[in-house]
């Protein structure tokens, strides 16, 4: 998280501080209402498009960023960032844009918008050119702002549907699009031989790119694999399906603890499920999918051994790499499917490394737990099972007790996101390093 925060902050205070030196405060001589106006309105409008931008390029899923950002779903906490950023940088740009006509309707703004000074240019000049495309970029500029704002705040909802999440991501590089053609039309003409013109010259050409892939329902990301369904095991306490897939083709193999997207149903688009099984190079691959939705509600009921999947990835570095020889593991409800293939990995084979893992569930089944027993003796692994209306949930204080060098052990944590932040706070403030804590950020919107 500490990464991805401060790509965010110092990308804007980057592209900010690059703007300010090509552009002054505000125009010599003219210092009033309508001078600001326009400095403000270039830029937020140069400051929006260069988040939105980068927002587009990683809703492709660029591989070659996955590991400078912590793993794809920090990227995605990153994209949702930018998304917001992008959004609220757009309303500022637009309110800005409207304001001169609303104060001179309020009779708070006399005269009204100064009319522009007319250019003498030669007729085949770009610059004559850009601006004969002004009112035409302003009015598709206004309409593709509505749009994107519509889809944005709709895309918010955690009440909308995943597959109207979707859907509603695949109209935005339209928007987008169009928002380009708008900024490219209206920058001030001369920003563009400046450093700040040249940046969002390439952040726009990025994201353009990314939006005609969008369009053709591409990305940048791990190739696909198609499979079959060849088990499915569902376990009602714990309201958890375990489906295994037998793949059709080469998979490029994984790490314990990374995921994949999986397609059971194309109109419902690819859901992220973590591998549930070690890598063993036969063409097998486990899913453990909880009931936390409508649709993962109703696919043990749907599924059925035979039906064909799609999986891409793997991604994630959710990877338990660590220079330590102390690890602790922390996991809540299906939190546990990670360490459940970290553990098939260790099995038979030292893992250097000294491991305790706590798993606090709130529903309890014998034989899930006595699996996980059997798992983490098999790995050398210390398990301890927490059923919470037994034994409560786990805090900083049960972890330390129960480990006393923990200041010394790499934590991995995978489970409920209120759950994981409550006790990182409370190791950091017993002088835990923000580093050692790794935690998947598993919501994807």
């Amino acid at each position: 998280m500490r990464k991805i925060t401060w790509y965010f902050r110092g990308g804007l205070v980057l592209l900010s501080l690059m703007w300010l030196a090509s552009n002054p405060a505000v125009p010599a001589g003219q210092p009033n209402f309508i001078a600001w106006r326009n400095v403000l309105g270039q830029y937020s409008g140069v400051l929006g498009m260069a988040v939105m931008s980068v927002a587009m390029l990683l809703a492709m899923r660029p591989t070659l960023l996955e590991r400078p950002l912590g793993g794809l779903d920090k990227m995605y906490r990153l994209h949702k960032w930018l998304g917001i950023a992008g959004l609220s940088l757009s309303v500022s740009h637009w309110v800005i844009a409207k304001s001169p006509k609303w104060l001179s309707a309020l009779g708070l703004l006399s005269g009204g918008r100064p009319r522009r000074a007319p250019l003498l240019l030669p007729a085949d000049s770009l610059q004559h050119a850009f601006l004969g495309l002004r009112r035409t970029a302003e009015s598709v500029g206004e309409w593709a702002f509505y749009l994107a704002v519509v889809l944005m705040v709709l895309a918010l909802l955690k009440r909308l549907p995943y597959h109207r999440f979707v859907q509603l991501h695949r109209v935005l590089p339209l928007a987008y699009l169009a928002l380009v053609f708008h900024s490219v039309i209206l920058l001030r003409f001369d920003n563009w031989a400046t450093p700040v013109g040249w940046l969002l010259a390439a952040l726009m050409a990025a994201g353009t790119v990314s939006a005609v892939l969008s369009l053709l329902r591409r990305h940048g990301g791990q190739p696909e694999t198609a499979g079959r369904i060849s088990a499915l095991e569902y376990q009602p306490a714990l309201k958890v399906l375990a489906v295994d897939v037998e793949l059709d083709q080469a998979w490029p193999g994984h790490r314990a603890g990374q995921f994949a997207f999986v397609t059971f149903h194309p109109g419902e688009g690819a859901h992220p499920f973590t591998l549930a099984s070690a890598w063993l190079g036969d063409g097998r691959v486990r899913l453990l999918i909880k009931a936390l939705g409508d649709y993962t509600a109703t696919l043990p009921d749907r599924l059925k051994t035979g039906d064909r999947v799609r999986l891409e990835g793997p991604y994630g570095c959710f990877t338990f790499d660590g220079k330590h020889r102390r690890q602790i593991w922390i996991s809540g409800g299906i939190g546990v499917t990670p360490f459940v293939a970290r553990m098939q990995a260790l099995a038979g084979r030292a893992a250097g490394q000294q491991i305790d893992f706590f798993h606090t569930t709130r529903d309890y089944d014998a034989g899930v737990m006595q699996q996980l027993v059997q798992d983490a003796a098999a790995a050398g692994v210390d398990l301890r099972l927490l059923w919470e209306q037994r034994d409560g949930r786990l805090d900083a204080r049960q972890l330390t007790r129960a480990v006393p060098d923990w200041r010394h052990a790499d934590i991995w944590f995978c489970g409920p996101a209120g759950f994981g932040r409550q006790l990182r706070d409370e190791l950091l403030a017993l002088g835990l390093s923000p580093a050692r804590f790794h935690q998947e950020l598993f919501l994807m919107r």
